[in-house]
Protein backbone atom coordinates (compact mmCIF):
# COMPACT_ATOMS: atom_id res chain seq x y z
CA UNK A 1 0.00 0.00 0.00
CA UNK A 2 1.49 3.31 -0.84
CA UNK A 3 1.97 6.35 1.21
CA UNK A 4 -1.09 8.00 0.16
CA UNK A 5 -3.38 5.27 -0.40
CA UNK A 6 -2.41 4.86 3.58
CA UNK A 7 -2.92 8.41 4.52
CA UNK A 8 -6.55 8.47 2.76
CA UNK A 9 -7.41 5.35 4.61
CA UNK A 10 -5.91 6.76 7.77
CA UNK A 11 -8.29 10.03 7.13
CA UNK A 12 -11.65 8.00 6.10
CA UNK A 13 -11.00 6.28 9.77
CA UNK A 14 -11.06 9.73 11.23
CA UNK A 15 -14.21 10.76 9.80
CA UNK A 16 -15.53 7.79 10.19
CA UNK A 17 -14.83 7.98 14.22
CA UNK A 18 -15.87 11.29 14.15
CA UNK A 19 -19.28 10.73 11.94
CA UNK A 20 -20.26 8.18 14.93
CA UNK A 21 -19.79 10.72 17.04
CA UNK A 22 -22.11 13.38 15.50
CA UNK A 23 -24.30 10.53 14.49
CA UNK A 24 -25.14 9.52 18.30
CA UNK A 25 -25.75 13.13 18.90
CA UNK A 26 -27.79 14.14 16.09
CA UNK A 27 -30.32 11.05 17.38
CA UNK A 28 -30.27 12.34 20.92
CA UNK A 29 -30.24 16.22 20.64
CA UNK A 30 -34.18 16.38 20.76
CA UNK A 31 -34.67 14.53 23.99
CA UNK A 32 -35.40 17.12 26.45
CA UNK A 33 -34.99 20.67 25.04
CA UNK A 34 -33.39 23.98 24.85
CA UNK A 35 -30.87 24.92 27.89
CA UNK A 36 -31.19 28.32 29.27
CA UNK A 37 -27.99 29.32 27.55
CA UNK A 38 -29.00 28.32 24.32
CA UNK A 39 -32.38 30.62 24.46
CA UNK A 40 -30.25 33.37 25.19
CA UNK A 41 -28.25 32.80 21.72
CA UNK A 42 -31.78 32.49 20.10
CA UNK A 43 -33.05 35.83 21.51
CA UNK A 44 -29.99 37.55 20.53
CA UNK A 45 -29.85 35.89 16.99
CA UNK A 46 -33.06 37.53 16.33
CA UNK A 47 -31.45 40.89 16.91
CA UNK A 48 -28.14 41.14 14.91
CA UNK A 49 -25.41 43.01 16.08
CA UNK A 50 -21.60 43.44 15.65
CA UNK A 51 -22.05 42.78 19.60
CA UNK A 52 -23.53 41.45 22.74
CA UNK A 53 -22.93 41.80 26.50
CA UNK A 54 -22.63 38.50 27.39
CA UNK A 55 -20.08 37.03 24.14
CA UNK A 56 -19.34 38.35 20.71
CA UNK A 57 -21.35 38.47 17.57
CA UNK A 58 -20.55 34.91 16.26
CA UNK A 59 -22.65 32.37 18.43
CA UNK A 60 -26.13 34.66 17.60
CA UNK A 61 -25.13 35.15 14.04
CA UNK A 62 -24.42 31.01 13.37
CA UNK A 63 -27.78 30.60 15.18
CA UNK A 64 -29.44 33.10 13.19
CA UNK A 65 -28.96 31.01 9.94
CA UNK A 66 -30.41 28.35 11.80
CA UNK A 67 -33.37 29.73 12.53
CA UNK A 68 -33.92 30.96 8.61
CA UNK A 69 -33.17 27.31 7.52
CA UNK A 70 -34.69 24.96 10.36
CA UNK A 71 -36.95 26.51 12.40
CA UNK A 72 -37.16 25.51 16.29
CA UNK A 73 -35.79 22.53 15.75
CA UNK A 74 -33.70 21.57 18.69
CA UNK A 75 -31.81 18.83 16.90
CA UNK A 76 -30.81 21.25 13.81
CA UNK A 77 -30.21 24.48 15.67
CA UNK A 78 -27.11 22.51 17.63
CA UNK A 79 -26.17 20.99 14.43
CA UNK A 80 -23.23 24.02 13.93
CA UNK A 81 -22.41 22.22 17.46
CA UNK A 82 -22.05 18.80 16.60
CA UNK A 83 -20.19 20.02 13.37
CA UNK A 84 -17.74 21.81 15.48
CA UNK A 85 -16.72 19.19 17.59
CA UNK A 86 -16.76 16.61 14.35
CA UNK A 87 -14.32 18.92 12.99
CA UNK A 88 -12.85 18.79 16.13
CA UNK A 89 -11.77 15.25 16.51
CA UNK A 90 -10.30 14.83 12.95
CA UNK A 91 -8.24 17.69 13.81
CA UNK A 92 -7.03 15.90 16.39
CA UNK A 93 -5.85 13.03 14.38
CA UNK A 94 -4.27 15.08 11.78
CA UNK A 95 -2.34 16.40 14.29
CA UNK A 96 -1.13 13.13 15.46
CA UNK A 97 -0.07 12.32 12.14
CA UNK A 98 1.75 15.61 11.35
CA UNK A 99 3.92 15.14 14.90
CA UNK A 100 4.85 11.47 12.99
CA UNK A 101 2.19 9.28 14.40
CA UNK A 102 0.85 6.11 12.36
CA UNK A 103 -2.50 4.94 12.25
CA UNK A 104 -2.62 3.52 16.13
CA UNK A 105 -1.48 7.19 17.29
CA UNK A 106 -4.37 9.02 15.26
CA UNK A 107 -7.21 6.65 16.25
CA UNK A 108 -5.85 6.54 19.75
CA UNK A 109 -5.82 10.88 19.82
CA UNK A 110 -9.16 11.06 18.42
CA UNK A 111 -10.86 8.55 20.29
CA UNK A 112 -9.89 10.07 23.61
CA UNK A 113 -10.54 13.45 22.83
CA UNK A 114 -14.18 11.52 21.53
CA UNK A 115 -14.61 9.75 24.56
CA UNK A 116 -13.93 12.61 27.28
CA UNK A 117 -16.80 14.55 28.96
CA UNK A 118 -16.02 18.28 27.68
CA UNK A 119 -16.09 17.33 24.23
CA UNK A 120 -18.70 15.43 24.09
CA UNK A 121 -20.70 18.37 26.13
CA UNK A 122 -20.30 20.64 23.45
CA UNK A 123 -21.99 18.53 21.04
CA UNK A 124 -25.48 18.29 22.95
CA UNK A 125 -25.92 22.35 23.39
CA UNK A 126 -25.20 25.05 20.98
CA UNK A 127 -22.91 27.42 23.20
CA UNK A 128 -20.18 30.01 22.23
CA UNK A 129 -17.51 27.41 23.94
CA UNK A 130 -18.48 24.75 21.37
CA UNK A 131 -16.94 26.92 18.60
CA UNK A 132 -14.27 28.34 21.01
CA UNK A 133 -13.32 24.18 21.47
CA UNK A 134 -12.65 23.99 17.70
CA UNK A 135 -10.84 27.80 17.54
CA UNK A 136 -8.19 26.58 19.93
CA UNK A 137 -7.81 23.02 18.09
CA UNK A 138 -7.15 24.67 14.44
CA UNK A 139 -4.77 27.32 16.12
CA UNK A 140 -2.67 23.88 17.37
CA UNK A 141 -3.36 21.97 14.53
CA UNK A 142 -1.88 25.11 12.27
CA UNK A 143 0.96 26.06 14.68
CA UNK A 144 2.22 22.28 14.18
CA UNK A 145 1.85 22.55 10.75
CA UNK A 146 4.43 25.84 10.76
CA UNK A 147 6.40 24.33 13.20
CA UNK A 148 6.93 21.44 10.84
CA UNK A 149 6.99 22.71 7.33
CA UNK A 150 8.89 26.35 7.86
CA UNK A 151 6.13 27.93 5.79
CA UNK A 152 4.93 31.36 7.76
CA UNK A 153 2.37 31.76 5.46
CA UNK A 154 0.50 29.33 8.11
CA UNK A 155 0.24 32.72 10.22
CA UNK A 156 -2.05 34.11 7.99
CA UNK A 157 -4.22 30.45 8.99
CA UNK A 158 -3.16 30.94 12.28
CA UNK A 159 -4.53 34.61 12.69
CA UNK A 160 -7.81 34.30 11.38
CA UNK A 161 -8.93 31.49 13.26
CA UNK A 162 -7.81 33.80 16.23
CA UNK A 163 -9.85 36.36 14.82
CA UNK A 164 -12.97 34.07 14.45
CA UNK A 165 -12.14 32.79 17.86
CA UNK A 166 -11.96 36.97 19.39
CA UNK A 167 -15.75 36.95 17.62
CA UNK A 168 -16.59 33.92 19.58
CA UNK A 169 -15.23 33.96 23.09
CA UNK A 170 -12.93 36.16 24.59
CA UNK A 171 -11.44 33.71 26.93
CA UNK A 172 -9.22 33.28 24.21
CA UNK A 173 -6.64 35.79 24.83
CA UNK A 174 -5.53 33.73 27.48
CA UNK A 175 -4.48 31.37 24.80
CA UNK A 176 -2.96 33.63 22.58
CA UNK A 177 -0.90 34.91 25.62
CA UNK A 178 0.13 31.46 25.40
CA UNK A 179 0.78 31.53 22.11
CA UNK A 180 3.08 34.41 22.46
CA UNK A 181 5.20 33.43 25.48
CA UNK A 182 5.97 30.42 23.21
CA UNK A 183 6.82 32.17 20.30
CA UNK A 184 9.66 34.94 22.81
CA UNK A 185 10.55 31.88 25.35
CA UNK A 186 11.60 29.12 22.46
CA UNK A 187 13.91 29.10 19.18
CA UNK A 188 10.50 30.05 17.38
CA UNK A 189 11.08 33.31 18.21
CA UNK A 190 12.25 33.66 14.70
CA UNK A 191 8.95 34.08 13.46
CA UNK A 192 8.52 37.37 14.95
CA UNK A 193 10.52 39.15 11.88
CA UNK A 194 8.49 36.87 9.82
CA UNK A 195 6.29 38.96 7.16
CA UNK A 196 3.66 36.52 7.54
CA UNK A 197 3.43 36.64 11.50
CA UNK A 198 2.25 40.36 11.39
CA UNK A 199 0.31 39.70 8.16
CA UNK A 200 -2.08 36.98 10.95
CA UNK A 201 -1.70 39.89 13.07
CA UNK A 202 -3.30 41.81 10.92
CA UNK A 203 -5.78 39.51 9.44
CA UNK A 204 -6.84 38.61 13.22
CA UNK A 205 -7.48 42.16 14.07
CA UNK A 206 -9.43 43.31 11.17
CA UNK A 207 -11.69 40.23 11.85
CA UNK A 208 -12.02 41.46 15.26
CA UNK A 209 -12.54 44.84 14.48
CA UNK A 210 -16.24 45.41 13.72
CA UNK A 211 -16.53 44.13 17.24
CA UNK A 212 -13.93 46.16 18.92
CA UNK A 213 -15.39 49.11 18.02
CA UNK A 214 -19.18 47.76 19.31
CA UNK A 215 -17.10 47.82 22.42
CA UNK A 216 -15.69 51.16 22.32
CA UNK A 217 -19.58 52.22 21.43
CA UNK A 218 -20.82 50.71 24.24
CA UNK A 219 -18.19 51.50 26.98
CA UNK A 220 -16.81 48.13 26.98
CA UNK A 221 -19.55 46.38 28.32
CA UNK A 222 -18.63 43.15 28.39
CA UNK A 223 -15.86 43.73 30.65
CA UNK A 224 -17.96 45.24 33.51
CA UNK A 225 -20.23 41.99 32.24
CA UNK A 226 -17.46 39.51 32.88
CA UNK A 227 -16.06 41.26 36.23
CA UNK A 228 -19.38 40.74 37.12
CA UNK A 229 -20.01 37.32 36.24
CA UNK A 230 -16.04 36.28 37.55
CA UNK A 231 -16.76 37.31 41.00
CA UNK A 232 -20.21 35.78 41.18
CA UNK A 233 -18.77 32.09 40.04
CA UNK A 234 -15.89 32.59 42.63
CA UNK A 235 -18.69 33.30 45.34
CA UNK A 236 -20.79 30.52 44.35
CA UNK A 237 -17.44 27.97 44.01
CA UNK A 238 -17.71 27.45 40.13
CA UNK A 239 -13.98 28.08 40.19
CA UNK A 240 -13.17 25.61 42.53
CA UNK A 241 -11.50 22.08 41.73
CA UNK A 242 -9.92 23.22 39.31
CA UNK A 243 -7.12 21.38 38.77
CA UNK A 244 -9.13 18.52 39.67
CA UNK A 245 -11.04 19.25 36.90
CA UNK A 246 -7.64 19.17 34.48
CA UNK A 247 -8.31 15.64 35.17
CA UNK A 248 -12.22 14.68 35.69
CA UNK A 249 -14.05 16.79 32.46
CA UNK A 250 -10.99 18.17 30.28
CA UNK A 251 -9.97 14.45 28.98
CA UNK A 252 -11.25 11.08 29.58
CA UNK A 253 -9.63 9.57 33.22
CA UNK A 254 -7.84 7.36 31.62
CA UNK A 255 -5.86 9.02 29.14
CA UNK A 256 -4.38 11.18 32.18
CA UNK A 257 -0.81 9.35 31.24
CA UNK A 258 -1.33 9.96 27.59
CA UNK A 259 -1.76 13.81 27.70
CA UNK A 260 0.99 14.05 30.31
CA UNK A 261 3.68 12.46 28.43
CA UNK A 262 2.11 15.12 25.12
CA UNK A 263 3.28 17.75 27.45
CA UNK A 264 6.77 16.75 28.72
CA UNK A 265 7.65 15.12 25.07
CA UNK A 266 6.44 18.43 23.52
CA UNK A 267 8.83 20.71 26.33
CA UNK A 268 11.53 18.16 25.38
CA UNK A 269 10.88 18.82 21.48
CA UNK A 270 12.86 22.44 20.51
CA UNK A 271 11.07 22.55 16.86
CA UNK A 272 7.18 22.00 19.04
CA UNK A 273 8.30 23.19 22.75
CA UNK A 274 6.47 26.10 22.09
CA UNK A 275 3.16 24.07 22.27
CA UNK A 276 3.90 22.85 25.66
CA UNK A 277 4.10 26.82 26.47
CA UNK A 278 0.93 26.80 24.77
CA UNK A 279 -1.24 24.48 27.49
CA UNK A 280 1.19 25.69 30.44
CA UNK A 281 0.76 29.58 30.46
CA UNK A 282 -3.24 29.48 30.09
CA UNK A 283 -3.52 26.65 32.50
CA UNK A 284 -1.78 28.99 35.10
CA UNK A 285 -3.40 32.27 34.13
CA UNK A 286 -6.86 30.71 34.28
CA UNK A 287 -5.14 29.19 37.86
CA UNK A 288 -3.97 32.34 39.46
CA UNK A 289 -7.32 34.38 38.05
CA UNK A 290 -9.48 31.07 39.73
CA UNK A 291 -11.01 30.56 36.25
CA UNK A 292 -13.72 27.47 36.01
CA UNK A 293 -11.77 24.07 35.49
CA UNK A 294 -12.67 23.41 31.97
CA UNK A 295 -11.76 26.79 30.50
CA UNK A 296 -8.07 24.99 29.40
CA UNK A 297 -10.41 21.99 28.09
CA UNK A 298 -9.82 22.43 24.48
CA UNK A 299 -6.37 22.63 25.01
CA UNK A 300 -5.82 18.80 25.56
CA UNK A 301 -6.34 17.65 21.76
CA UNK A 302 -2.97 18.50 20.86
CA UNK A 303 -1.50 17.12 24.72
CA UNK A 304 -3.36 13.78 23.59
CA UNK A 305 -2.34 13.72 19.86
CA UNK A 306 1.95 14.16 21.25
CA UNK A 307 1.44 11.72 24.08
CA UNK A 308 -0.36 9.27 21.39
CA UNK A 309 2.39 9.77 19.00
CA UNK A 310 5.20 8.74 22.09
CA UNK A 311 3.28 5.86 23.27
CA UNK A 312 2.85 4.20 19.43
CA UNK A 313 6.62 4.58 19.48
CA UNK A 314 7.24 3.06 22.52
CA UNK A 315 5.02 -0.03 21.94
CA UNK A 316 6.94 -0.39 18.66
CA UNK A 317 10.03 -1.51 20.99
CA UNK A 318 7.55 -4.32 22.90
CA UNK A 319 6.55 -7.94 21.33
CA UNK A 320 3.80 -8.50 19.46
CA UNK A 321 1.72 -10.31 22.41
CA UNK A 322 2.80 -7.18 25.06
CA UNK A 323 1.56 -4.56 22.14
CA UNK A 324 -1.53 -5.82 21.91
CA UNK A 325 -2.46 -6.16 25.82
CA UNK A 326 -1.54 -2.82 26.56
CA UNK A 327 -3.49 -1.45 23.45
CA UNK A 328 -6.69 -3.60 24.48
CA UNK A 329 -6.51 -3.08 27.67
CA UNK A 330 -6.75 1.53 27.30
CA UNK A 331 -9.45 1.25 24.70
CA UNK A 332 -11.21 -1.36 26.97
CA UNK A 333 -10.58 0.89 30.11
CA UNK A 334 -11.37 4.33 28.25
CA UNK A 335 -14.34 2.97 26.23
CA UNK A 336 -16.20 2.26 29.75
CA UNK A 337 -15.76 5.92 30.92
CA UNK A 338 -16.57 7.18 27.50
CA UNK A 339 -19.74 5.05 28.07
CA UNK A 340 -20.08 6.34 31.66
CA UNK A 341 -19.84 10.06 30.74
CA UNK A 342 -22.26 9.25 27.83
CA UNK A 343 -24.72 7.97 29.98
CA UNK A 344 -24.08 11.44 32.41
CA UNK A 345 -23.69 13.95 29.61
CA UNK A 346 -26.00 12.57 26.81
CA UNK A 347 -29.67 12.94 27.27
CA UNK A 348 -29.72 9.32 26.22
CA UNK A 349 -33.03 7.90 27.63
CA UNK A 350 -36.47 9.44 27.03
CA UNK A 351 -37.76 7.61 30.45
CA UNK A 352 -36.47 4.89 33.43
CA UNK A 353 -33.60 4.49 35.48
CA UNK A 354 -30.75 6.04 33.39
CA UNK A 355 -32.69 9.37 32.59
CA UNK A 356 -33.41 9.45 36.71
CA UNK A 357 -29.68 9.00 37.36
CA UNK A 358 -28.48 11.79 34.63
CA UNK A 359 -30.95 14.84 35.67
CA UNK A 360 -29.81 13.79 39.59
CA UNK A 361 -25.97 14.52 38.47
CA UNK A 362 -26.22 17.04 35.52
CA UNK A 363 -27.50 20.20 36.21
CA UNK A 364 -27.49 21.24 32.58
CA UNK A 365 -29.49 18.45 31.51
CA UNK A 366 -31.95 19.69 34.23
CA UNK A 367 -32.07 23.36 32.71
CA UNK A 368 -33.50 21.67 29.59
CA UNK A 369 -37.40 21.77 31.31
CA UNK A 370 -39.71 23.97 31.39
CA UNK A 371 -39.72 26.56 29.03
CA UNK A 372 -42.48 25.15 26.48
CA UNK A 373 -44.60 24.74 29.70
CA UNK A 374 -43.57 29.05 31.00
CA UNK A 375 -44.48 30.46 27.35
CA UNK A 376 -47.90 27.99 27.10
CA UNK A 377 -48.62 29.52 30.56
CA UNK A 378 -47.92 32.92 29.81
CA UNK A 379 -49.67 32.77 26.73
CA UNK A 380 -52.75 31.10 28.91
CA UNK A 381 -52.56 33.92 31.36
CA UNK A 382 -53.12 36.60 28.39
CA UNK A 383 -55.54 34.75 26.86
CA UNK A 384 -57.87 35.10 30.34
CA UNK A 385 -57.92 38.52 30.05
CA UNK A 386 -60.43 40.62 28.41
CA UNK A 387 -60.44 41.39 24.87
CA UNK A 388 -59.69 45.05 25.61
CA UNK A 389 -56.49 44.50 27.66
CA UNK A 390 -54.97 41.99 25.35
CA UNK A 391 -53.53 44.59 23.67
CA UNK A 392 -52.19 46.40 26.68
CA UNK A 393 -50.44 43.54 27.84
CA UNK A 394 -46.63 43.42 28.29
CA UNK A 395 -44.51 40.59 29.33
CA UNK A 396 -41.46 40.95 31.61
CA UNK A 397 -38.74 38.82 32.87
CA UNK A 398 -35.85 38.33 35.07
CA UNK A 399 -33.51 36.07 33.48
CA UNK A 400 -32.39 35.33 29.96
CA UNK A 401 -34.05 31.60 29.83
CA UNK A 402 -37.10 33.25 30.41
CA UNK A 403 -36.61 36.18 27.79
CA UNK A 404 -35.70 33.18 25.34
CA UNK A 405 -38.04 31.31 26.35
CA UNK A 406 -40.80 33.73 25.83
CA UNK A 407 -39.68 35.43 22.60
CA UNK A 408 -38.47 32.43 20.68
CA UNK A 409 -40.95 29.46 22.08
CA UNK A 410 -43.65 31.50 22.94
CA UNK A 411 -44.29 33.13 19.55
CA UNK A 412 -46.46 30.39 18.06
CA UNK A 413 -49.11 31.71 21.10
CA UNK A 414 -48.89 35.03 19.39
CA UNK A 415 -47.23 36.62 22.39
CA UNK A 416 -44.98 40.28 22.43
CA UNK A 417 -41.83 40.48 22.66
CA UNK A 418 -40.61 40.46 26.54
CA UNK A 419 -38.92 43.23 28.20
CA UNK A 420 -36.01 42.21 29.70
CA UNK A 421 -33.38 43.60 31.69
CA UNK A 422 -30.72 40.94 31.90
CA UNK A 423 -27.48 41.23 29.16
CA UNK A 424 -28.26 42.89 25.86
CA UNK A 425 -31.73 42.62 25.73
CA UNK A 426 -31.38 45.81 28.41
CA UNK A 427 -29.93 47.56 25.57
CA UNK A 428 -32.60 47.26 23.75
CA UNK A 429 -35.21 48.91 25.89
CA UNK A 430 -38.60 49.09 26.60
CA UNK A 431 -41.45 49.77 24.09
CA UNK A 432 -43.07 52.60 23.15
CA UNK A 433 -46.45 53.03 24.17
CA UNK A 434 -45.57 51.42 27.73
CA UNK A 435 -47.53 48.33 28.10
CA UNK A 436 -50.35 49.24 31.34
CA UNK A 437 -50.97 45.70 32.24
CA UNK A 438 -47.30 43.07 32.77
CA UNK A 439 -47.30 39.58 33.23
CA UNK A 440 -44.16 39.07 35.27
CA UNK A 441 -41.57 35.94 34.93
CA UNK A 442 -38.80 35.07 37.51
CA UNK A 443 -39.59 37.07 40.63
CA UNK A 444 -40.16 36.65 43.97
CA UNK A 445 -43.52 37.66 45.91
CA UNK A 446 -41.22 40.68 47.76
CA UNK A 447 -39.63 41.70 44.31
CA UNK A 448 -42.72 41.26 42.60
CA UNK A 449 -44.59 43.60 45.30
CA UNK A 450 -41.74 46.25 45.79
CA UNK A 451 -41.46 46.95 41.74
CA UNK A 452 -44.68 46.60 39.91
CA UNK A 453 -47.84 48.17 41.34
CA UNK A 454 -51.04 45.93 42.54
CA UNK A 455 -49.74 42.58 42.02
CA UNK A 456 -51.04 39.27 42.20
CA UNK A 457 -50.74 35.80 41.33
CA UNK A 458 -51.52 34.16 38.21
CA UNK A 459 -50.03 31.15 37.71
CA UNK A 460 -47.54 28.91 38.60
CA UNK A 461 -44.08 27.72 36.85
CA UNK A 462 -42.65 24.62 36.44
CA UNK A 463 -42.86 21.84 34.10
CA UNK A 464 -44.57 18.72 33.83
CA UNK A 465 -42.16 16.08 34.34
CA UNK A 466 -41.56 17.22 37.41
CA UNK A 467 -37.73 17.79 37.11
CA UNK A 468 -36.24 20.37 39.69
CA UNK A 469 -34.72 23.07 38.09
CA UNK A 470 -33.85 26.60 38.54
CA UNK A 471 -36.89 27.99 36.79
CA UNK A 472 -39.21 25.30 39.23
CA UNK A 473 -37.47 25.94 42.46
CA UNK A 474 -36.59 29.78 42.65
CA UNK A 475 -39.21 31.22 40.41
CA UNK A 476 -42.62 28.96 40.86
CA UNK A 477 -45.10 32.16 40.20
CA UNK A 478 -46.21 34.24 37.66
CA UNK A 479 -47.76 37.47 38.19
CA UNK A 480 -50.31 39.78 36.81
CA UNK A 481 -49.20 43.26 37.48
CA UNK A 482 -49.94 47.25 37.02
CA UNK A 483 -46.94 49.39 35.51
CA UNK A 484 -43.42 49.97 37.55
CA UNK A 485 -44.19 51.84 40.26
CA UNK A 486 -41.19 54.18 39.76
CA UNK A 487 -41.50 55.97 36.49
CA UNK A 488 -40.60 53.70 33.53
CA UNK A 489 -37.42 55.15 33.12
CA UNK A 490 -35.93 55.28 36.13
CA UNK A 491 -37.35 52.13 36.54
CA UNK A 492 -35.24 50.90 33.18
CA UNK A 493 -32.14 52.03 34.91
CA UNK A 494 -32.82 49.97 38.20
CA UNK A 495 -33.36 47.21 35.89
CA UNK A 496 -30.52 46.49 34.06
CA UNK A 497 -28.24 43.01 35.60
CA UNK A 498 -25.54 41.12 34.27
CA UNK A 499 -26.28 36.88 34.29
Amino acid sequence: MTKTRASRNDLAILLGIAAVVALVHMLTNDRYGFHRDELQFLSDARHLDWGYVAYPPLTPFLEHIGLALFGISETWLRLFSVIAQSAALVATGLMARELGGGRLAQVTATVSVALSALPLFEGTEFQYSSFDYLWWVLIAYFLIRLLKTENPRWWIAIGAVIGLGLLTKYSITFYIAGLLAGLVFTQSRRFLLAPGFWGGVAVALLLFLPNFLWQVHHGFISYHFLQSIHARDVRNGRADGFLFDQIKINANLIATPLWIAGLIFFLRDRRYRMLGILYLVPLALFFIAKGRGYYVAAAYPMLLAMGSVAVERWLGTLTRMSRLAIEATYFTLAGAVGIAICCLILPLANSGPLKAWALKNNDDLREEFGWEEMAWTVAGIRSALPPEQREHVGIITGNYGEQGAIEILGAKYGLPTPIGGTNSAWLRGYPTPQPTILIVVGFSYKQADETFSACREAGRNGNAAGIPNEESKLHPVLFLCGPPIKPWPEFWQDFQSFG
